[in-house]
């Protein structure tokens, strides 16, 4: 008898799909996954309906109707029910839960990237036969700030090389529009892959935002942490120093070439310190760096005399990274990792080119961000596990 309504259902979904095409798919699928949902439920009572057997562990006790929102449109649903001292939450309505999840994130990404109301019911309608109201879209953004607000609250743990940087978007604030700071957290894990460990927006000064943000990593169990890369941003330095005293700090090589600039007198120097800059940096190891970082600052002093200043004061602080073994230090001796994320962040903020206020801003960029964290922490190793325990 059940095999024949089995065969029944599957009858009525070959009708549908012959009659109507590509259009009868959500028709099609609604029936299919409601099958697979009343087997399902066979199989948690071990008895079909109406079946004797000593094995019964529940009953069936009817179905429920649940509307899913998905690709194919609106799967319309009858959930099975059980009664007795028995559970049951059939798998693929888990599975279409999580894809409505999903739909509504998108919704949401959509709506704070830019795309207006009427724009997304557009989307929908083409894309999945949906239409979707103002408060839904609120609703799908106020989910998604819900799943991100525990992404940049997760537990942290050992993460032996952090980087930081920031960068600055608008916002408009009591009707002035201000430059707000974008502070974000990488690092690399014992094992060698590359990690996003927070982010944090605020209008608030400088030092006063790194402090609370470094300590908020550390309150999330942040620990073990062997060298700091960063550039020299506002701020920042009294901040570590206040936080993670005894941590080395490296600074980033790749702006303190470009910091070197506008200290170089003639436009035709540029390239020779340049190089001169570049030779330090790619020492064999740090008495040879120092060696000539001291020649260079000699050299300059009579032709170049701010630069050489410049030098001896600055670059000491891009060579941290010689405590490292020369295979890590290319990888850890600048922001290079953060900086790739800044430019996907200004890549789609810039849809957006003014945000309304800081949880706007703070919502794009996380989403970026876990999105981006993802692929890092599934991905390739940055280091190799060696590499990263010498």
């Amino acid at each position: 008898m059940t095999q024949q309504k089995e065969d029944t259902a599957i009858d009525t979904v070959l009708e549908i799909i012959n009659s109507n095409g590509l259009e009868g798919l959500g028709e099609a699928v609604s029936i299919l996954i409601n099958e697979a949902m009343k087997v399902e439920r066979s199989s948690v009572l071990k008895a079909r309906p109406w079946e004797r057997t000593g094995d019964r562990i529940g009953y069936a006790n009817g179905f429920k109707d649940r509307a899913i929102a998905s690709r194919l449109g609106n799967l319309l649903l009858k959930v099975p029910q059980v009664r007795g001292d028995v559970r049951f939450n059939p798998s693929a309505l888990d599975k279409g839960i999580r894809s409505e999840r999903a739909l509504k994130v998108a919704i949401a990404e959509m709506y704070i990237q830019g795309v207006s109301t009427r724009k997304v019911t557009l989307i929908l309608e083409k894309l999945c036969g949906l239409e979707i109201s103002s408060t839904q879209v609120s609703n799908a953004a106020r989910l998604l700030d819900e799943e991100l607000d525990k992404w940049r609250n997760r537990p942290l743990s050992a993460i032996p090389f952090l980087q930081l940087d920031a960068r600055y978007e608008k916002v408009r604030q009591d009707g002035v529009v201000r430059s707000c700071a974008v502070l974000i957290a990488t690092g690399v894990t014992p094992d060698g892959k590359r990690t996003i460990l927070g982010v944090s927006v605020s209008l608030s000064e400088a030092e006063v935002h790194w402090r609370e943000f470094l300590i908020s990593l550390k309150k999330r169990g942040l620990h073990g942490v062997r060298m700091i890369t960063s550039d020299n941003h506002t701020g920042l330095k009294a901040a570590r120093e206040s936080v993670f005293p005894s941590v080395p700090w490296q600074r980033c090589q790749t702006h303190l070439q470009q910091n070197a600039a506008p200290y170089v007198p003639k436009l035709s120097m540029r390239k020779e310190v340049a190089n001169d800059i570049r030779s330090i940096f790619n020492s064999p190891n740090l008495t040879e760096a120092e060696r000539m970082l001291e020649m260079a600052v000699e050299r300059y002093k009579a032709t170049a005399s701010r630069l050489s200043s410049w030098m001896e004061m600055n670059i000491p602080e891009g060579l941290t990274v010689f405590m490292l073994p020369e295979s890590q230090r290319k990888k850890l001796r600048s922001t290079n990792m953060v900086e790739r994320l800044n430019k996907e962040i200004k890549r789609r903020t810039q849809v957006a080119t003014l945000f309304p206020n800081e949880a706007s801003l703070l919502r794009l960029v996380s989403s970026i961000l876990v999105e981006t964290s993802e692929e890092w922490e599934t991905g390739r190793a940055y280091l190799t596990a060696e590499e990263n325990q010498k």
